[in-house]
């Protein structure tokens, strides 16, 4: 049996997702922590919260506030498993200890930051804002150490593994490839011919993804930087993207009312995860295929609320070792 059948037997067997209540508000993202202990979230209702996983449970650690606005998007430092960071429109940045389940440091920017992402290395965070301008944060000092306006629409932004490049998706269909530390034009890339929106770097180095507004996804070749194949099986804008821990399988939602699951080899799809409402976040566990993710889904009973919950397909360790 190859990779795609024994995938889509193991989905099939576990195919339904689980719920769980994490926020009284839309869940805008979703990141695990390195080692796949912790899964966090950030919600339109301005907190952050984090669960601790148990085999496929989630039980819920801590609900962090502080922020003053919408907490748009967070990640996880690359190699400390209880430290994370958050992204907001009240114009700072919060990094957080998970142990401590308070902000260790809070760092003012000058705009409404919308996207964020951490250094392979853990030394810096890079934060962007509604005005397109990307501000550069020490870690250790908890500083802004430079910062770049750009004259293009900045959609989503990203380091490479390797930490030497940095990516970002324009509002023109070009990918723009900046040198890192020095932040100079290395390439410029047509990668569609309509907005891009969201980027993800496979664990492995190997390749990236770039969703647009064309409903496309592109897999890259990150060494020859050449489109290897393109996944067209949703409608509408693609709006977030996660790999696999392999790098062999890549899920990609939207508003459509399914996730796509591919295998990155063939493109064929693995499954697909039903949702009652658009999807605006997904994630992949570290270790195992367990895939969490969030939907602009709405109170049964209010159907002017949003319930802001976080759902689970998949199971983990059934692929990890």
């Amino acid at each position: 049996m190859g990779f795609v059948e024994d995938m889509q037997k193991h989905f099939q067997a576990n195919c339904r997702a689980r719920e769980y209540d994490a926020h009284f508000s839309k869940v805008h993202s979703v990141a695990w922590n390195c080692d796949g202990t912790r899964l966090a979230s950030g919600s339109y209702d301005k907190t952050a919260v984090s669960f601790t996983l148990d085999r496929d449970r989630l039980s819920k650690d801590h609900t962090f506030r502080g922020h003053g606005d919408s907490v748009d998007q967070l990640c996880w430092h690359p190699k400390h498993p209880d430290l994370f960071v958050t992204a907001s429109g009240d114009k700072t940045v919060q990094i957080w200890d998970a142990r401590s389940r308070k902000s260790a440091a809070s760092v003012a920017t000058k705009g409404e930051n919308i996207n964020i992402c951490w250094s392979p290395d853990g030394r810096t965070i890079a934060v962007g804002n509604k005005e397109d301008l990307v501000s550069f944060i020490d870690v250790k000092a908890h500083k802004v150490r430079t910062e770049e306006q750009f004259k293009f629409e900045v959609n989503e932004i990203s380091w490479n593994k390797a930490g030497d490049l940095f990516f970002l998706t324009s509002g023109q269909g070009v990918l723009h490839i900046l040198s890192y530390p020095d932040i100079k034009p290395v390439y410029q890339v047509n990668a569609h011919p309509a907005n891009l929106i969201c980027i993800e770097f496979d664990p492995t180095g190997r390749h990236f993804a770039v969703g647009g507004a064309d409903a496309l996804v592109s897999l890259w070749d990150l060494t020859e930087m050449v489109c290897m194949r393109t996944f067209s099986r949703l409608d509408w804008p693609i709006r977030t993207l996660s790999f696999s821990h392999d790098g062999q399988v890549l899920a990609s939602a939207s508003e459509d009312l399914v996730i796509d699951i591919a295998s990155v080899e063939t493109g064929e799809r693995i499954t697909e995860v039903s949702v009652e409402s658009p999807t605006f976040t997904v994630a992949w566990h570290p270790k195992s295929y367990l895939l969490a993710f969030a939907c602009d889904d709405k109170d049964k009973y209010d159907r002017d609320r949003d319930r802001g919950t976080i759902k689970l397909f998949g199971l983990p360790n059934d692929k990890s070792s």
